[in-house]
């Protein structure tokens, strides 16, 4: 099911800072028990974001896409997932990515999320590692 009660916008680092971190923070720092020293890379100003928000404008998701084509952070809030909010973020990110000449895009997914990756055509490669406490699997996305 989609939710149409959200809309996607890029955003930028430092401009957005405060939202993409407050998805973030919520997300992968309480909910997932990330180390803020881990969450926090310093790539977060040579990224495209893509930020999810509410209609009242308040931040519900967000992603990002590296300059040598890696998407990562992706994160929804709890109460919005299953709304298609991860679909879209994951979409748009692609999308830019494939306008930037990208044949191939790659994410480090965790394990419980792979089914999800692999509907937007993502495939698994290599072994499961661990990250910040939580398995995880290279997964490649290439041009067909």
């Amino acid at each position: 099911m989609t939710d149409k009660n959200f809309r996607l916008r890029p955003a930028r680092w430092p401009q957005d800072q405060a939202a993409l971190r407050q998805v973030r923070e919520t997300v992968f720092v309480r909910e997932q028990k990330v180390p803020p020293e881990l969450e926090w890379d310093g790539l977060d100003d040579q990224c495209l974001h893509m930020l999810a928000e509410d209609r009242d404008g308040n931040p519900i998701g967000t992603g990002r896409l590296l300059p040598d084509g890696h998407i990562g952070r992706m994160a929804v809030l709890r109460e919005w997932r299953g709304r298609g909010v991860g679909s879209a973020l994951l979409g748009a990110l692609m999308e830019e990515g494939r306008k930037r000449g990208f044949e191939t895009m790659i994410l480090a997914a965790q394990v419980q999320a792979m089914p999800f990756y692999e509907k937007a055509g993502f495939v698994a490669e290599g072994d499961v590692f661990d990250d910040a406490g939580i398995p995880h699997r290279n997964m490649v996305w290439r041009k067909p």
